[in-house]
């Protein structure tokens, strides 16, 4: 099911973005108490879901997750995670006619993910190797 709904919002995502960052305001209001789901050259990347507090939840859509919270760093959203409390993932958030993309800082020459779904659903995390 995720597939068809992934295949059917890829076409209409676009990767055109405006000309500045997001600011961390405008990204907090835009995410908060959302989970969004990303898209990298028209694949499923993976989705965030957007706790109070600056908090997030992030999976690869494989069943796990992986608890963390987000800070602004100048016009970058930075990503620290329980995984990687000491690796942040910087990235540029854009709006875009759709919603948002996302740039990372570290790969700029990689393309852009963007967010093809924004909804109010929970993330399913039922964690590694359920049912084994």
């Amino acid at each position: 099911m995720r597939a068809l709904f992934f295949i059917v919002f890829a076409s209409l995502a676009t990767t055109a973005t405006a000309d500045e960052p997001m600011s961390a305001e405008a990204f907090q209001t835009y995410s908060e108490g959302r989970t969004l789901y990303f898209l990298e050259n028209g694949q499923t990347y993976g989705a965030e879901q957007y706790l109070p507090g600056r908090r997030v939840i992030w999976t690869f859509l494989d069943g796990e997750c992986q608890m963390g919270h987000w800070y602004a760093e100048g016009p970058a959203i930075c990503f620290l995670y329980e995984t990687r409390p000491t690796d942040p993932q910087c990235w540029n958030f854009f709006q875009t006619e759709d919603g948002v993309s996302a740039q990372f800082i570290s790969a700029p020459e990689k393309p852009p993910l963007v967010a093809v779904l924004k909804n109010t659903d929970p993330l399913i995390c039922p964690g590694p190797k359920v049912g084994v």
